[in-house]
């Protein structure tokens, strides 16, 4: 059965696939407003970019952003609490980036729709590929676990060091960690015939894409704020 037959839903299966794949894509689309709503607020209030620009900051944005998508997976069997939490956890995502969009957007205003137009690209491609394909694509447990805790290690090495060339590493490294674990999401979502569950979906698309647009935001802010 392909995608498109699935998402038709010229049977009954599809039709149920079909479902999942526009609840979790609907999901993705409130996080993802949710996060572009966060975002202008936070970079346009003071209190919010100084806040999130210091050590308190950071430290609550980790804790924020591990553990709404924990509250949502427990609420992922209620449709009203687990949407209320995505749409939280896309708020909140873009608070945390606010101090780098602030300075973005002052520097140079076409840096944030660039990395903008260039996320959507890359999602819009990678679900290109992985629909056609119709494969299965995931990544060793192990080999992600691995990535994330040397990104988190890298991040905290430079709060201390504060190297420029070792942040935009780390944006690299960011930027390869949401691009893996976009395409594994969209192969789960959109090729795996049993796949049910819209609200693990959406996060996971989330953070590839959150991901990636951080990615590519910092890269550009880097090598061409100064122009």
């Amino acid at each position: 059965m392909t995608w498109g037959e699935s998402l038709l839903g010229s049977q009954e299966l599809a039709a149920h696939q079909s479902t999942n794949i526009k609840k979790t894509y609907m999901l993705l689309s409130a996080s993802v407003v949710a996060a572009v709503v966060g975002g202008y607020v936070g970079s346009t209030n003071e209190t919010i970019i100084r806040f999130f620009s210091g050590w308190m900051g950071w430290i609550a944005a980790m804790l924020l952003l591990n553990g709404l998508p924990y509250v949502a997976m427990a609420a992922r069997h209620n449709p009203i609490a687990g949407t209320i939490a995505l749409i939280a956890d896309g708020f909140v995502a873009g608070l945390v980036l606010a101090p780098i969009l602030f300075m973005a957007s002052v520097t140079s205003p076409d840096i944030v729709p660039a990395a903008m137009i260039l996320t959507g690209a890359i999602f819009i491609c990678i679900t290109g590929v992985v629909m056609m394909s119709q494969v299965r694509y995931s990544a060793p447990a192990n080999l992600m676990a691995g990535i994330f805790v040397s990104i988190i290690g890298v991040v905290i090495l430079n709060m201390f060091l504060n190297i420029g060339f070792l942040g935009m590493l780390i944006a690299g490294a960011i930027g390869i960690f949401g691009v893996v674990l976009l395409v594994h999401a969209t192969s789960e979502v959109l090729n795996n015939p049993e796949y049910n569950e819209p609200v693990m979906g959406s996060l996971m698309l989330f953070a590839g894409i959150f991901n990636i647009f951080y990615s590519l935001l910092y890269l550009l802010y880097a090598f061409g704020g100064d122009d």
